[in-house]
């Protein structure tokens, strides 16, 4: 297997391994609640949204042109106007939970209609599912609750196979990362919300 992942990351295009840098520089940024992760995410999402639409992952793809307006958004919120304070982490109540579900459910069931009749996809479920997850985590992410972590995590988790059956190892190892280091956000976070 190791010669395996060592083989295709030869093979790997220079925009995947680009995007793959600034992906990192993405999640650890966003782990150590700098703002500046939204501008690494934005050029990260931009290479990613071209890449994943030139192998058929469409609901990634279009995930990814929807990180862009994460991106800008969650720029704008985080640092309001220079010389303020970040708007503080907080935790999801009833009304978040109920909020963030919600989204989930209808993104997955759009995106899955849109990715059988519309596209030629071959994993239409999967490539929904794990881009409605992403969805959500990314909105919770914006209003900082600590529980875009765990959002995020079950999209990361359910993207590495996908990735890989697809042939994109050095993407499904940069979702291994955001993985890990989306396990320590939590970790740090939830911190910041007990301080």
């Amino acid at each position: 297997m190791l010669h395996t992942i060592v083989s295709q990351c030869r093979e790997t295009p220079v925009l995947e391994w680009l995007a793959f840098v600034l992906g990192v520089a993405q999640v650890v940024l966003a782990w150590k609640n700098k703002s500046s992760n939204f501008i690494a995410g934005l050029l990260s999402v931009l290479l990613y949204t071209y890449l994943f639409y030139t192998v058929g992952l469409y609901a990634e793809s279009l995930l990814n042109a929807y990180y862009v307006f994460i991106s800008l958004s969650g720029l704008w919120s985080w640092q309001k106007q220079q010389g303020h304070s970040p708007k503080p982490i907080s935790r999801c109540n009833p009304s978040d939970w109920q909020r963030a579900i919600v989204i989930a459910l209808l993104l997955f069931l759009v995106l899955s209609i849109i990715l059988h009749q519309f596209t030629n996809s071959t994993v239409p479920i999967p490539d929904a599912l794990v881009s409605a997850l992403a969805w959500t985590g990314a909105y919770l992410l914006v209003q900082r609750k600590l529980e875009n972590w765990l959002w995020l995590s079950a999209s990361n988790l359910l993207a590495i196979p996908l990735l890989w059956y697809k042939n994109m190892p050095l993407t499904a190892l940069l979702t291994v990362i955001y993985l890990v280091v989306g396990g320590m956000g939590y970790v740090y976070w939830k911190k910041q919300t007990n301080a």
